[in-house]
């Protein structure tokens, strides 16, 4: 069942996107050479902590792994899809494209982004990847309206980023949000027609998240059973918005 909010509880929503927000914007800035991603982990806690907030992934059951989840960042390093756990011996260097995606719960709300940077120069194929997934999560944002579908978002995505040569992560989708990290509907980045395909009506709250590979989109699941990773080796990057339907178009709940 797709949960929809009110306007008093997106507002909600909104204080814990833009807290997420915060927190990328520091760590973003944090990352150079030289920096482990045990270090972005802890500036991150100390943000959550400082601002009263419970972090959404620090705890997170998943079946697959058969375990919670030990930190609050994912940390994502170059052929790293989802889920790269920070550790001290995790060093970025110059080239490396990393992923980190947080969440937060505030007041009993969730919120939940993501974004993808260079550390020093990154070559130009990856420059390229980070463009296009960012721009294919923009147009897709735009297609948060009420009376639309989701496969218009899926469609957006897909089009956009398979027409610049790269592939679509198929394993790793978005989702609906709000009172729980992961609630309906699942948002996949390409048109699956197995699924359904609701309209979309004010007060949904959407998390959508493009993965996408600068080679071939098969992954898998490393010994750790938590990090997921490109099968040839490929480069991969990650956005992620929370955005609400509202009567007046897109409301993006996870930045100013």
């Amino acid at each position: 069942m797709i949960v929809r909010k009110t306007k008093t509880e997106i507002e909600k929503m909104r204080k814990a996107g833009l807290l997420v927000h915060d927190i990328l914007k520091k760590i973003g800035a944090m990352v150079q050479e030289g920096v482990s991603t045990w270090e972005l982990e802890l500036a991150a806690v100390k943000m959550m902590e400082d601002a009263g907030a419970k972090p959404a992934f620090k705890g997170y059951y998943v079946p697959a792994a058969g375990e919670r989840y030990k930190f609050v960042l994912c940390t994502s390093v170059n052929n790293e899809v989802v889920h790269g756990m920070p550790s001290p011996k995790r060093v970025l260097a110059p080239g490396d494209v990393v992923s980190i995606d947080t969440g937060v719960s505030l007041d009993g709300w969730y919120g939940d982004s993501a974004m993808t940077v260079g550390v020093g120069e990154i070559n130009d194929e990856a420059k390229r990847l980070l463009k296009v997934t960012e721009e294919s999560l923009e147009l897709a944002i735009d297609q948060v309206r009420e009376g639309r579908r989701l496969f218009d978002i899926c469609e957006t995505v897909e089009k956009h980023v398979t027409k610049s040569g790269f592939s679509i992560v198929r394993e790793y989708v978005g989702h609906g949000i709000g009172t729980q990290l992961h609630e309906e509907p699942q948002i996949p980045n390409y048109v699956d027609r197995r699924n359904e395909n609701p309209r979309l009506r004010e007060g949904m709250v959407l998390a959508i998240e493009p993965m996408v590979n600068s080679g071939r989109p098969e992954t898998r699941v490393l010994k750790d059973r938590w990090t997921a990773v490109t099968k040839d080796g490929s480069y991969s990057a990650h956005f992620e918005h929370c955005v609400a339907v509202t009567d007046n178009g897109p409301y993006v709940l996870t930045r100013p």
